[in-house]
């Protein structure tokens, strides 16, 4: 078993594909860094933080991104989302059996932040547009940065989207909330809360994510085979599936008062939604709490 958390962007696309069916567009010998680091005297990355390019998996043709969690947190910045918005704009040309994207970032970069959200809403729009042309967009989400802010958006736009129990996924990160409402809102140092309101077992609980995984990188690429050609289209009647998915989930909820900061809203909802023994889930294994979606 090899740590799909502890591999870097690249090492994850050495594992997870083909062998040797990686090919780099725009690699680090191209030299495209971000515009605005250099203004800031902010180290830069020759890749600005993301590889993209095409390559095989189980024999098909895939796009794959992979963002790296190791410079600025996968923050997207200019440089960084027009990768992402090139690699989908040619996937509608040369249609692909699917795009993959490893995501591992805590959202925009605050150093480009109005270059960065005009980036996300762009990758947005071409992800939708890869869906409506047929094109399954599957989102992998293990990394130890978890999937955060923008990319957290953009993930929930795929078609597929395949988390392990340490993976995490949220619009916004415990920190950001800790600094906006205090801590009595959300604890960020308290692991056991983040990882039970925003990782991989609840978000499977939650009918967030469409396969939970082991930490294992051959785990993540026998789901990503599995998923391709999970299609799902872009229609009225696919949307309002979602928001009564969103709608199960509040009228489960009870009308309780939060306790402190939060800390047991996580297994009352999953008391709510019929799951035995919900304080156990945290302890259980990834096979066991697969078991217990009941949404």
């Amino acid at each position: 078993m090899i740590s799909y958390a502890e591999c870097s962007a690249r090492e994850r696309l050495a594992l997870l594909l083909d062998p040797s069916s990686f090919h780099e567009w725009l690699p680090p010998s191209e030299r495209i860094t971000s515009p605005h680091l250099a203004q800031l005297g902010v180290p830069c990355a020759f890749d600005d933080g993301v590889a993209v390019g095409r390559a095989m998996l189980d024999g098909r043709s895939v796009f794959v991104a992979a963002q790296e969690g190791a410079f600025m947190g996968g923050g997207v910045g200019e440089v960084h989302g027009a990768k992402l918005v090139g690699l989908l704009q040619r996937a509608l040309r040369d249609r692909p059996a699917a795009v993959l994207l490893l995501a591992e970032s805590g959202g925009v970069r605050l150093h480009e932040a109005n270059a960065g959200l005009i980036a996300v809403s762009e990758v947005m729009r071409a992800l939708l547009d890869v869906r409506a042309a047929g094109i399954p967009v599957l989102v992998l989400i293990g990394g130890a940065n978890g999937c955060f802010g923008g990319m957290g958006i953009v993930a929930r736009c795929a078609d597929y989207i395949v988390m392990s129990d340490v993976g995490r996924l949220a619009m916004s990160g415990p920190e950001v909330i800790e600094a906006s409402h205090g801590v009595d809102e959300f604890d960020s140092r308290d692991r056991a809360l983040v990882w039970r309101t925003t990782g991989g077992k609840h978000r499977w609980l939650t009918g967030d994510c469409d396969a939970l995984v082991e930490d294992d990188v051959a785990a993540f690429r026998a789901a990503a085979i599995a998923a391709i050609g999970e299609s799902r289209p872009l229609t009225l009647a696919a949307l309002e599936q979602e928001h009564a998915l969103l709608t199960a989930r509040l009228h489960a909820l009870p009308a309780l008062p939060v306790d402190s900061a939060g800390s047991d809203e996580a297994m009352r909802l999953w008391s709510a939604l019929g799951i035995p023994d919900a304080e156990r889930v945290p302890e259980l294994s990834v096979e066991a709490v697969r078991a217990l979606r009941t949404i």
